[in-house]
């Protein structure tokens, strides 16, 4: 089995964090020798652009304090960063239901009010696309939506001018440990040989395929939660073109801009999720994904969210985003999204990622600034 020449550090996963991580090692730790691996044939093709492309500003997590105020601290931070990126020529609104929601219209708005985010009642025509009955109270809120598109762009540029080296279509399949404290990565291509690349650090930033790796990888400490979900894109009819809608929170339904495809996502909290299990080492969450009979549920999920907002049934249907999601079990109960961030002890060096949505990127990039990473290869190791 070949071995290329020593890496300061390999990143396994293409898609936002591992790209946006790879860049940061380069630039602001001073690594010469970074490696991208990407199973796919392009960078930012899976989770990173199979979602609701929401840029957080908190709302969404009333029982989550945590959670809400770090995105609200992170939304200015992603617009400065990525202002090519970010829509932001939309209205979005926040309504609460008035059965069944785990938040009243009043915990809401005071919640929100608390951690300095903006919040205001909608106006009567807004408020007048919704069913009165169903619907205790609608607010008009602060909340952007992302293009993945866009972010490839600045992806491949950046990585480029980083002088990073990408690896497309090739999978990383073992991690181990050197007897010359380094790690050894084992790659797989279609078609070649396996080969071996010898490295500082792995920072394994593979979303779904976080425990899928042999060798001496022990896999994640934190359980995860694996759901095959459903993003349906949908043509709006013109009284929602230009709107961003979440009900909540019990009722839970979003129809939200999807910019990279000039549509909106629907995703419904009974019918997005098609099947669940917990992640576990050698069952391949891709592999469950890619035997996955791909039924569409957007029927169920529109006629349900029409008698939320009834202009919605004269939405037309135009694909779905089928994906695995990955979660962390100890948050289904508050719909916290913190990052996974853990050091393996037994294979020093090696880090596992995992960000519950994407502005949590300025969360890992902080837990980074305080690891001590030498961007230069042990003496034994040359």
């Amino acid at each position: 089995m070949p071995t290329t020449n020593m890496q300061d550090a390999v990143i396994i996963g293409g898609g936002f964090y591992g790209a946006a991580i790879a860049v940061y090692l380069a630039k602001q730790r001073g690594m010469k020798r970074v490696t991208l691996i990407e199973r796919e044939s392009s960078l930012l093709s899976r989770a990173s652009y199979n979602n609701q492309a929401r840029v957080h500003n908190g709302y969404h997590y009333p029982r989550s304090f945590t959670t809400a105020y770090r995105s609200r601290i992170n939304l200015p931070k992603f617009v400065q960063d990525w202002p090519d990126a970010v829509k932001q020529d939309f209205t979005k609104l926040y309504a609460i239901a008035r059965r069944n929601s785990k938040v009243t219209a009043n915990q809401f708005e005071r919640f929100y009010r608390e951690i300095g985010a903006k919040i205001e009642l909608a106006s009567p025509t807004l408020r007048a696309l919704f069913e009165p009955r169903l619907i205790e109270e609608v607010y008009l809120v602060e909340e952007y939506a992302f293009d993945s598109t866009q972010l490839a762009k600045w992806a491949s540029r950046e990585l480029l001018e980083s002088g990073v080296n990408i690896r497309l279509q090739t999978q990383a399949v073992a991690i181990s440990n050197s007897p010359n404290q380094s790690l050894n990565v084992t790659l797989a291509a279609d078609g070649k040989e396996k080969e071996q690349v010898s490295t500082r650090y792995v920072f394994n930033c593979t979303y779904s395929g976080l425990n899928q790796f042999g060798g001496d990888f022990p896999g994640t400490r934190t359980a995860l939660k694996q759901e095959i979900t459903e993003m349906a894109l949908m043509q709006m009819p013109p009284a929602l073109c230009d709107l961003g809608i979440t009900v909540m929170d019990g009722p839970f339904f979003s129809v939200m801009p999807f910019p990279a495809r000039g549509l909106h996502t629907v995703s419904h909290v009974r019918y997005t999720p098609h099947m669940h299990w917990s992640d576990e080492p050698g069952s391949d969450p891709y592999q469950k994904l890619d035997n996955y009979q791909r039924d569409t549920r957007v029927d169920r999920m529109i006629r349900d969210i029409g008698r939320y907002l009834p202009s919605v049934m004269d939405s037309k249907y135009v694909d779905s985003l089928f994906e695995v999601k990955t979660i962390l079990s100890k948050n289904e109960g508050d719909d916290g999204r913190p990052i996974l961030f853990e050091k393996h002890e037994t294979l020093p060096g090696c880090y596992s990622i995992l960000g519950g949505k994407i502005d949590n990127i300025y969360d890992v990039l902080e837990k980074l600034d305080t690891e001590n990473l030498s961007s230069r290869p042990s003496p034994t190791s040359e």
